[in-house]
Parts: structure tokens; C-alpha cells; sequence
């Protein structure tokens, strides 16, 4: 089926440092002509959403490319209270170099997914500052302190919707675009090998202790045969829970909800805490988009 000049949705999954390939995907979008009128996020996917909906993705884009191990560890304020990081550092940064606006002032439609704490419900957040919606929808349980807004005790909106079709539908979408992060996750054991060779330089020693708590490569069980009886980190087994639950649970919402065209970039072999390789996601954005344009073009009518 062919539409007439559609509203265009675009639903950016959730997916931690593997949400940098959103932004191949929507250059590779922009570059064909086709542009979407409502951007809808959860999570990394939220943030992304943001800065393109605010015109602010070149600027994203230069800092993500420049962020090294360091420069991300650099971000994170530890605490134990709600979680491993408060998550304040890392905001405050973003208002200051991203800018904050209200949501209705955006130049494109823009809305992101929550989840409250306390009742499990779903959170649309249609209003009030961006920063705080981003932040809201990217507060993954365990690892960033939820987030207080509107009286309300907010986390990651992977938990109910990770990949946010039906909020681009109840915004006016006509075809909604999705991107899906997390497709070729389940079943995959793999070592540091599968990623590509990245210096890193050693931690400053005031962040020792905690980073042998919390590496970054968090996420990646070795292959081999002893994978199936190394006993894996308590983090690797939270980080791989919370990837088979996301998949499992974004298979069940589009089967009920689905997208008109579904990208599904192959990032397996990216970690929970990735974010210094954004090159490599940007790239993996982009083959995955190029591959979808011709349906894409197809369902817009075009040759």
C-alpha cells in the first residue's frame, strides 16, 4: 500500500551505547528526502530523538565521536543511593552543551517513554523540559538513580515500551519508521575479540576501586568452551537479563503494534557501557538504513 504524503513517525529504540547508531540512521534518512515529522524515543533512543528534534544532531554527533573511555567514566557521578550513578554530572553537561528547551518549542514533534517506579505504568512525556524527559526515559534500574518528576518516581521506558511505535501512532503518525537495537542480542557469547582493537588509557587511580566494580565492557560473556561454565560477573548477568528482557518484551509489543518499516542494525558485539565507540555504531546505523530506503521509497510511493 502506497501513501499520499503520510506523517512520517520515527520510533528510536532503546539500547544503551548501541543507541549512537541512530544517528547513521537518521543522516541516512535526511540524505534520501525523507524526514520525519514525530520523533518518539526510550532511553538512548530518547536522547538521540531530542538533539535531532532540536536541530542539535550535528552537534551531538561531534561530541559522541569524540568521547573516549576516560572522557565517559569522567561523566559519571557514583552513588548507592537508587542506583550505581546519580546521573547529575552527566545531565548537568548536557544542558550546558546540548541546551534545554521545552518540549512544545521543539521544532519537530517530539515525545518521549518512562516508566513509573511504583505503579509499573507506561509515561508519555509530551511537556515540560527535554533534558528532564531524557533523563527520565534513560534512567536504567540498577545502574542510573530513577528520576523525580511531576511527584512521580520515574526509570528507563525500555521496562514497558522499548522501541516506541504506538506513542508515534497516538501522535498522528501515518507510517512510522522503527529502529530496533536489540534484535541480535539473545544467544550471542562472545569475547572482546569481536570488537575492534581501542586503546584505552588507565583510569585514574581516585576511580580504581570502582571501576573494578563496574567495567565497561559490561555485557560480553566470552566465547569458547568454557563459556558455558565461566561463572560471569553479577553485572554481566543484570546487563544480559536486562537484554533478554528488553528483546523479549519489544517482540511482544511489535507483533501487537508494528512498524511499517523496522531497521535492525547488528550490534551484538556492543557492551552495556560502549559509548566511547560511536564511529562503529554511526557506521552500523547507516548499512542498516541504506538497506531499509527501498522499502521505505516504496511505501512513499517513490522510485
Amino acid at each position: 500500500m502506497r501513501l499520499a504524503k503520510p506523517t512520517i513517525g520515527l520510533a528510536l529504540g532503546s539500547g544503551s551505547a548501541r543507541g549512537w547508531s541512530h544517528i547513521g540512521i537518521i543522516r541516512v534518512l535526511e540524505e534520501a528526502g525523507i524526514v520525519p515529522d514525530i520523533v518518539c524515543g526510550t532511553s538512548i533512543g530518547a536522547l538521540v530523538g531530542a538533539a535531532y528534534a532540536d536541530d542539535q544532531l550535528a552537534r551531538l554527533e561531534q561530541w559522541v565521536r569524540g568521547l573516549t573511555w576516560q572522557n565517559v567514566m569522567g561523566l559519571l557521578d557514583f552513588t548507592i543511593n537508587g542506583g550505581l550513578i546519580h546521573g547529575e554530572k552527566l545531565f548537568t553537561f548536557l544542558r550546558s552543551h546540548v541546551g534545554d528547551k521545552d518540549i512544545a518549542a521543539l521544532p519537530k514533534a517530539f515525545a518521549a517513554v518512562a516508566t513509573e517506579l511504583v505503579t509499573g505504568r507506561e509515561v508519555w512525556l509530551r511537556e515540560g523540559s527535554v533534558i528532564d524527559a531524557v533523563r527520565a526515559s534513560a534512567a536504567l534500574p540498577g545502574l542510573f538513580k530513577p528520576s523525580q518528576l511531576n511527584d512521580r518516581l520515574l526509570v528507563d521506558g525500555a521496562l514497558v515500551n522499548p522501541v516506541p511505535v504506538s506513542l508515534c501512532r497516538a501522535m498522528g503518525a501515518d507510517l512510522v519508521i522503527a529502529v530496533d537495537l536489540n534484535s541480535d542480542l539473545i544467544g550471542r557469547h562472545f569475547d572482546l575479540s569481536d570488537a575492534p582493537e581501542e586503546p584505552e588509557p588507565e583510569a585514574p587511580s581516585t576511580f580504581a576501586t570502582v571501576l573494578d566494580k563496574l567495567p565497561l565492557k559490561l555485557g560480553r560473556l566470552k566465547s569458547g568452551p568454557s563459556a558455558s561454565t565461566a561463572m560471569p560477573s553479577i553485572f554481566d548477568v543484570l546487563s544480559i537479563s536486562l537484554n533478554i528482557m528488553q528483546v523479549r518484551i519489544t517482540r511482544s509489543r511489535l507483533a501487537g503494534e508494528p512498524a511499517d518499516v523496522l531497521i535492525r542494525p547488528r550490534l551484538a558485539n556492543f557492551a552495556l557501557m560502549d559509548y566511547h565507540r560511536a564511529a562503529h555504531a554511526i557506521e552500523e546505523g547507516e548499512r542498516a538504513a541504506h538497506h531499509a530506503l527501498h522499502e521505505i521509497n516504496d511505501l512513499l510511493g517513490r522510485r
